[in-house]
């Protein structure tokens, strides 16, 4: 398990958010820890973003409260100290990577130097460009560029990583991890949750506005007992006939992908069967797995 410190900077009690007879948020308390990195997940219309809103003071709540660092959201001091990349957010065409960031800069009594940004962000080369030229993911990292600009002690990401391919998300999860290492406490929002698992030191799990799950990533994912084996054969899948009602055995292209509680027991039974299997895995739960399943459960 990852460690982190237990000084709470946040504190929400019991909120909840109601739009018409929409209860969005309904009674979540939690709080958020000095330098961990928080991911909030949740499938769509779970609350997340709503959350989010309400941290930042961008929403009112209908119920419960919040105090960050002690002041109310939407408080001037306390958004000089915090920063947000959300996902719905415009960058003007004829306005230079530099402009906006040192604009952003300008906003903030204390910024971070222009050059920590520009290498944080990996804009170095790029910071003459005019935004309308950039590709999404160079436009996602100056949205990040642009949340640090404050030098934030806490940082809200929403979807950081959205558009960008395998080898850009890898390098923007090295900069928010050392970000945290700084002493950056992050709240994290994301669809891939590879993302969640490799950063988070905490998770809450949302579903229809309520926790559902929480803890670090290992005790989520312990507490879903289940393995996965995978092999290729060329058995006919109606010869795989396995005990146990839990397990669930599918063919995907060219791969069994059994998933069971024992996969001790469940590989004697398949070398039974047939001992012609190649390319064989065996591995733990996913959070992807835990994830699917708790808001199966949660759904009914």
């Amino acid at each position: 398990m990852k460690n982190f410190k237990t000084n709470n900077i946040a504190e929400i009690h019991n909120v909840s958010k109601v739009f018409g007879r929409n209860h969005a948020v309904k009674n979540v308390s939690l709080t958020i820890n000095a330098g961990e990195i928080l991911s909030i997940l949740g499938p769509n219309g779970a609350g997340k973003t709503t959350i989010i809103n309400m941290l930042l003071g961008r929403l009112s709540l209908s119920s419960g409260s919040i105090k960050i660092f002690n002041l109310n959201p939407g408080d001037i001091r306390l958004k000089r100290m915090c920063g947000a990349m959300l996902q719905v957010s415009g960058l003007p065409d004829m306005s230079t990577v530099k402009e906006q960031i040192q604009l952003f800069q300008s906003y903030y009594p204390q910024p971070m130097p222009y050059a920590d940004i520009i290498k944080l962000a990996k804009l170095t080369e790029i910071e003459n460009q005019y935004c309308k030229s950039l590709s999404g993911g160079q436009k996602q990292r100056l949205l990040f560029a642009i949340s640090i600009c404050g030098n934030p002690k806490l940082l809200f990401l929403d979807e950081p990583s959205a558009g960008m391919d395998a080898s850009v998300r890898k390098s923007m999860w090295e900069t928010i991890i050392k970000l945290k290492q700084s002493g950056t406490s992050i709240v994290l929002t994301t669809h891939y949750l590879e993302e969640a698992d490799q950063l988070s030191d905490r998770i809450i799990m949302l579903n229809q506005g309520k926790i559902i799950q929480q803890g670090s990533p290992e005790d989520i994912k312990s507490s879903f007992n289940q393995k996965t084996i995978k092999f290729i054969s060329p058995i006919a899948i109606n010869e795989l006939q396995l005990s146990g009602t839990q397990t669930k055995i599918q063919k995907i292209g060219k791969y069994y992908q059994i998933q069971c509680k024992d996969s001790s027991k469940t590989m004697g039974e398949i070398l039974a069967i047939t001992d012609d299997i190649s390319d064989l895995t065996i591995h733990g739960a996913l959070l992807e797995d835990a994830f699917i399943s708790l808001n199966e459960q949660e759904n009914g």
